[in-house]
């Protein structure tokens, strides 16, 4: 396969990707801010949502320091100059699409193309203005709709494997941020802004990280106890059964980059290998007594050079 071809097929499933977990973090936000707490700790949950994204500098320059959630939403949602909107993403996987038509099938084409149309035509009618919890899960569903179709429609081969690497190396990268952003909220500013270790803001505030990420119902199933913030760790970082686990990505872009291993490619699948060896021996009281966020920070580094590794081993446009 043309490394030019990898390489949009690469792309196309991180931004749709990439779209659905803005979605998933703006719905919870948006959610949780509906409930009966003070105006400084809905602030910061909306400035935490910037930082989780790397966003704030670029929000800074456009609404200034005043963070509020009508402007952070627009922001992430309908801002076509912030790359990391919800329309942007979903025009840049179309875009990716598009310039590999003939490797897709005619289902993945179209449910991408159909995607970017819909929502163009959605924000332009108010659909999100009018109730952005519906918006949302629709943006999760058309995400859900395009990984169920590629991989009921497209033939297990080399473009099957870098749309799925590309899927969960981006799922890995949010989850972290997820993670380290969160945790670090409620061990500083916003224990702050309570006053008191308060057991039902608690509830409130690891409910909504489990939901952002579907394993609300998981973390009742696997845990069957009260909401620890030390299980939401473990159950986000190391369970290799749980999907959206950096663990379980980890699993998923080594049995991906198996399938597309060379010589050339060594590199990339020993630095793979050992990142999830580490978290797959690894134990949660450990990584909180060492740190979780210089733990995370490392992570984040880590999965920053894969798939700079990536790129360069299989991703370099051609130039002959």
């Amino acid at each position: 396969m043309l490394s030019r071809t990898a390489d949009h097929l690469f792309w196309m499933s991180r931004y749709t990707e990439r779209a659905e977990n803005t979605a998933r973090m703006l719905d919870v936000n948006y959610q949780t801010s509906l409930l009966p707490q003070s105006a400084a700790v809905v602030q910061l949950g909306w400035q935490g949502l910037l930082s989780i994204s790397e966003l704030k500098p670029a929000y800074a320059a456009k609404y200034g320091n005043s963070i509020n959630p009508r402007d952070v939403m627009d922001f992430m949602v309908r801002d076509e100059k912030n790359p990391s909107s919800i329309i942007s993403c979903l025009r840049n996987a179309r875009e990716n699409a598009h310039a590999v038509r003939g490797t897709l099938t005619t289902d993945v084409w179209e449910t991408q193309n159909q995607t970017y149309l819909e929502v163009t035509r959605m924000l332009r009618n108010g659909d999100f203005e009018r109730d952005p919890g519906q918006f949302f899960e629709w943006v999760k569903f058309r995400s859900h709709l395009s990984r169920g179709v590629t991989a009921g429609t497209m033939l297990q081969d080399e473009a099957f494997h870098f749309l799925r690497l590309g899927t969960f190396l981006e799922r890995a990268d949010n989850t972290a941020r997820l993670v380290d952003v969160r945790f670090h909220a409620v061990q500083g500013d916003f224990l702050g802004a309570t006053g008191e270790n308060d057991q039902e803001y608690d509830f409130y505030h690891w409910s909504a990280v489990l939901r952002s990420v579907s394993g609300f119902e998981v973390y009742r199933k696997v845990y069957r106890d009260v909401i620890k913030p030390e299980r939401v760790a473990e159950l986000l970082i190391l369970r290799a059964d749980m999907p959206r686990s950096l663990l379980a990505c980890l699993n998923e872009v080594m049995g991906n980059l198996a399938m597309l291993t060379s010589d050339a490619s060594s590199e990339t699948q020993r630095r793979a290998g050992k990142l999830r060896a580490d978290l797959q021996y690894a134990r949660i009281d450990e990584i909180l007594a060492t740190g979780l966020h210089a733990f995370l920070t490392q992570f984040l580094d880590r999965v920053n050079e894969l798939g700079a590794h990536i790129s360069r081993e299989f991703l370099v446009p051609a130039t002959s």
